[in-house]
Formats: structure tokens, sequence, C-alpha cells
């Protein structure tokens, strides 16, 4: 799949930010989602901007602070910030507030079916197609994450000391149970074939959930907290961010076919240097993954071959913080802490 992998570039920039387009806004990259061959980006300062073929658009004025959290709903960015709201924007920039809780920030949002949801302190907002006033889902603690299973009739919301999973039976109603574990739970996702609940914690690792029978176990290891993980595939792995032992940067794959991760070993994805990685995005239909580290590069590996690996762009001395791919997988947006953006054709020109 990957090619020209047997050496890295000893040039000062790669071959992909040779072929691509950097801009230099100097405003910290938050987040990024891709619609279509579209990328929008939320920044520090409040703006969304839209990339489209190494194009970027003006920035779309949406929070008064910071993008704190970005999803997509069909072709519409949803957007929440720490001044309290949650908006869904257009690709032409059309503004849509769908709600406002004031001094309270709008930490989480997502969507599924034609359902909008966000959190906001303690509470879950989910607002069902055509109805004007939102559902309220309360919970005893402030709120981590959100995340939809594939087919939206489950709905994980994770908290101090565990997740309260919410279930929509057949009659629309929504009944909930827990899933206990001391600690503070961060960002949240089902496996997609929905067999497995995994949170990100303030303690270096990550808690993991049977959900046929509840079974919990830890993945660790690490020894920094875990930003960012994603699913690789349909269930092959979870690709997550942090470093081992001694410093060691290094993509932390672990293995969810079979049986699952209990009782297994990850494949570790090593990068040269002192860094940590801060960012993973897997490439999709592909068992491979992006790794963005704290010096701002950025590597592309496959994970059943780890000495297939290829580096995107070469360091800029700024965390990456987002990496999104087109959803035609010709082209990938990276950005970092340091406002430092490239957008760049994944394929030579013979391939694309």
């Amino acid at each position: 799949m990957i090619a020209d992998t047997n050496e890295f570039p000893e040039l000062d920039k790669t071959k992909f930010e040779q072929r691509g387009t950097e801009f230099k806004l100097g405003i910290p990259v938050i987040n990024a989602v891709s619609i279509g061959n579209s990328i929008a980006v939320g920044f520090g300062d409040g703006t969304v901007r839209i990339f489209t073929s190494g194009q970027c658009s003006e920035p779309i004025k949406a929070h008064k602070g910071i993008v704190l959290c970005m999803s997509k709903d069909g072709d519409h960015i949803l957007t929440g910030g720490d001044d309290g709201r949650f908006l869904k924007i257009s690709l032409d920039g059309e503004i849509n507030e769908i709600g406002n809780f004031g001094t309270r920030w709008v930490d989480n949002v997502t969507a599924n079916n034609g359902n909008l949801v966000c959190s906001s302190g303690k509470i879950v907002y989910l607002w069902s197609p055509n109805k004007k006033e939102p559902k309220l889902f309360e919970h005893n603690s402030t709120i981590g994450g959100i995340a939809f299973d594939a087919k939206g009739r489950r709905l994980a919301v994770s908290r101090y000391d565990g997740v309260t999973l919410w279930k929509k039976d057949y009659t629309n109603k929504w009944e909930s149970s827990n899933l206990i574990f001391k600690g503070s739970h961060n960002k949240v996702s089902f496996s997609p074939d929905g067999k497995y609940l995994v949170t990100t914690m303030q303690e270096n690792l990550i808690r993991c959930w049977r959900l046929k029978d509840n079974v919990d176990f830890a993945m660790s290891g690490y020894n920094t907290k875990v930003k960012s993980f994603a699913f690789v595939g349909e269930t092959s792995y979870l690709a997550t961010s942090g470093a081992l032992g001694m410093g060691i940067a290094a993509a932390i794959c672990w293995p969810f076919d079979g049986d699952g991760p209990m009782g297994r070993k990850p494949t570790c994805l090593q990068y040269s240097g002192n860094n940590q990685v801060t960012f993973v995005e897997p490439f999709p239909s592909e068992k491979a993954v992006f790794a963005g580290l704290s010096d701002g590069s950025v590597y592309l590996s496959e994970i059943e071959k780890s000495s297939n690996t290829i580096i995107i762009r070469s360091f800029t001395e700024s965390e990456v913080t987002s990496i999104a791919v087109t959803e035609d997988c010709s082209s990938i947006l990276i950005g970092d802490m340091g406002g430092n953006i490239l957008w760049t054709s994944i394929w030579d020109e013979k391939k694309s």
C-alpha cells in the first residue's frame, strides 16, 4: 500500500510538503473534521475555516472563545465552545444556534440519525429530528465524553467513576445502566462492531468494557496520559497516542479482532526522537495509521508491517493536534498548536 518506505528523505521538506500547501495562521488548531472532500478546522480564537483542494475559506466567527469540540452532521459542522453555544454550521458559513447555555461550556458534540447531541456540565442534551426542545440526560458529575454506537440506539456518556450507557428501546424510550470504575473518564468510543466500549482516563491508561458481560480491564503501559485514540478498520485495532517507557515515541495499537485485547500485547509503532505521539488518525479502509508527534512531525505506518513507515511532515516544533483525511482518501490536512497547517495529496499524481 505504502510506497518508497526504505529511507526517510534527507530534504528539509518531505515530498508531501513540497507538493502541498502550507498555511501559517498563528492560531492554535483545536480540531478538524472531514465533510466530503472538504475539511473543517476549529481554532483557538473561536473561528472555523473550511479547506478544500488546498484553498482556505474566510474565517467563520463561530464562538467568542475556543472551539472546544467539533463533529459533523451530514454536510454540516457541529461545534461547541466555551461561550456556551452549540452551533450547526454549513460549508458556506451559515450559522444556526441549536442551544445556548450561557456561562456553561459546551464540551462535547455529536450526531446520529438526525439526532443532535451536546453536553454541558453534568447534562447531555439530545434534539430529536423536528423537535424544538431537547431531551435531558442528567448525571452526577461533569461529563468527559459522549459517543453513539453505529446504529444510534446506544449513547455512552463518560464521567467520574465510569460510564452511563443510555439505550433506546423500540418505543423510543431511553433507559440507563452504569459501567463503574473509579477515576475520571474522558474520551469514550464504541468499537465498530459494538462489542466493546473504551475510555481514556486522567491516569496513564485506557479502560475497556466487554459489553456482553460487562467485564472490564485496563490497557496500560503508557508513561503519559492518552490524548487521542481511534479504531482502525472495522474491528482490527485501536490506535492510541502516547509514549513507551524511556521516552520512546510510539503509536500503540491494541488488537480488537477475535476475543479482543484482554491478555494480549499491543503493536507499537515506534518513531525516532525524544517526543510523544499526540494525535492518531486511521487511514480509511487500511490497517494503517497517521501519527502526529509533539515536535510537529507526522508519520504514516502500516500496523502489521511496522517497518513500512514514511514521513508525511517534518517537524515544526509545535504539537500536532489534528489530522483529517478527505472522504475520497485523496488529501490530508495536518494542524498543530502553533497554527501551522499542511494540506497535501496523499498519492503521487500517477496514483491519483
